[in-house]
């Protein structure tokens, strides 16, 4: 790892089909850290204190959504960095990615409507995994989504474990807080956007995408900073 005191520094793995990879670039140098894109192809990673799996379609979402991904080269440095408490953040397709390799509980199916959503959407927090210690719980973000395959589901009987165990990380509400079926956009299992396990997170909205109010919502900056510990950069 990187000596990350003064500035932090972010890998963003590139799959081929990503397409969310340089926003995320410039969402992270605007809130003063370092970006460096990593080829799937890698088979180390460079020192890194971060680690981000962004949106798109990798693998043109063949066979799974995140499927082909999953095997991807890198993928072996990810979880053995993930298992020595690197942070990881997988971004709807990154967060595909996760679960299909088994560092995320659940899974991403297709939306029942059986359409891309392509919204803003309220969250709230559920229970704020490490590392976003200053993102309280109960806190409503204001973020995007767009997505085919949103539908978050798991095991029979693993429901309960996740809320037990504190890792719902994120659920989608209405500008209250309220998680009700009439704010749920894709069938999610218990309204869940976002879930956590260990030092790995991952979510459907795109918080790369909520950086100012003249986009929509600057909610994703505050999300951003949070997970990097940058404190002076958290508003929400």
């Amino acid at each position: 790892m990187s000596d990350h005191t003064a500035q932090p520094t972010v890998g963003i793995i590139v799959f081929p089909g990503s397409n969310c990879d340089q926003d995320t670039v410039l969402a992270i140098q605007a809130l003063g850290a370092r970006a460096v894109v990593l080829d799937y192809r890698l088979a180390e990673l460079p020192p890194v204190d971060f680690l981000i799996l962004p949106g798109g379609f990798s693998y043109g979402d063949y066979l799974r959504s995140g499927a082909l991904a999953a095997a991807a080269p890198i993928m072996d440095a990810v979880e053995k960095s993930a298992a020595s408490g690197m942070p990881v953040l997988g971004i709807c397709n990154g967060f595909q990615i996760l679960c299909e390799r088994g560092l995320l509980p659940g899974a991403l199916l297709p939306n029942p409507s059986g359409e891309f959503i392509c919204q803003w959407q309220t969250v709230r927090v559920v229970n704020a995994p490490k590392g976003f210690e200053t993102m309280a719980d109960g806190t409503v973000l204001r973020l995007p989504i767009a997505h085919h395959d949103g539908s978050y589901r798991v095991a029979e009987g693993q429901l309960a474990s996740l809320f037990e165990h504190g890792q719902v990380f994120l659920q989608y509400s209405d500008d209250k807080g309220g998680a009700h079926a009439l704010v749920n956009p894709n069938g999610s299992v218990a309204n869940i956007a976002g879930v956590s396990q260990g030092s790995v997170v991952g979510l459907m909205p795109h918080p790369e995408r909520a950086m100012a109010q003249y986009l929509g919502s600057d909610d994703g900056r505050g999300f951003l900073a949070a997970w990097l510990g940058l404190r002076g950069n958290v508003e929400c």
